[in-house]
């Protein structure tokens, strides 16, 4: 079985209108696509049995999107604009808790009726770090609006800093101890941290 059915991958090459949905494993569950109105889909191998995916508006540019990769995680925002600020509040303060929930961004693409014209398709997960609003200055003849951010951490960390990893040489006895307790292979980390290629030789 194809991950992207052959009907859409038709449909793709051609001019076509393009579905981007969010699916956020929190309790409930939070369904949102980026687009009006409020319509029924199914997450395909998340939500299988269908939701209503509320209408978020429109993306504000969807943001690079990038895996776990050598111990660094870069966050991302998905950013509603143009919210006003009651309906604003009100929609944070009825969240359920984000942080360290799945996200799931998924995609097919919509008919003429903006109906999805297959399950959607997942291609990334990351993991809900927190939400963010911001509202900036407005002229005395313009209205204040809202913009609500999810930040969402590559992979399964939920930090808001990139995760580095050292391992130097407390960790390796504590872990090769006792077993290995001349296990000096981590001796050398802090040279080459510092960009100098130490010799390897027996003990090491």
């Amino acid at each position: 079985m194809d991950f992207v059915p052959e009907s859409i991958i038709e449909e793709m090459r051609g001019s076509h209108t393009l579905g981007i949905f969010m699916h956020v494993a929190t309790d409930p569950p939070l369904h949102v696509w980026f687009g009006t109105e409020d319509i029924p889909a199914n997450f395909d191998s998340i939500d299988d049995e269908g939701s209503v995916y509320l209408g978020g508006g429109v993306l504000n540019g969807l943001p690079t999107l990038e895996v776990l990769l050598n111990g660094s995680s870069d966050a991302v925002d998905f950013s509603l604009s143009g919210i006003d600020p009651e309906t604003g509040r009100a929609m944070i303060n009825s969240l359920p808790p984000v942080r360290g929930k799945q996200v799931t961004i998924g995609l097919t693409t919509l008919d003429d009726h903006f109906q999805p014209m297959s399950s959607i398709i997942p291609f990334w997960q990351g993991t809900a770090s927190h939400t963010v609003e911001e509202s900036l200055p407005v002229k005395s003849a313009q209205s204040p609006t809202l913009t609500l951010s999810l930040s969402v951490m590559a992979g399964s960390v939920s930090r808001s800093r990139p995760s580095r990893s050292l391992w130097s040489q407390p960790h390796q006895e504590a872990l090769s101890a006792p077993g290995h307790p001349l296990d000096k292979f981590c001796n050398e980390t802090a040279r080459l941290a510092r960009g100098v290629s130490p010799p390897w030789g027996l003990g090491y």
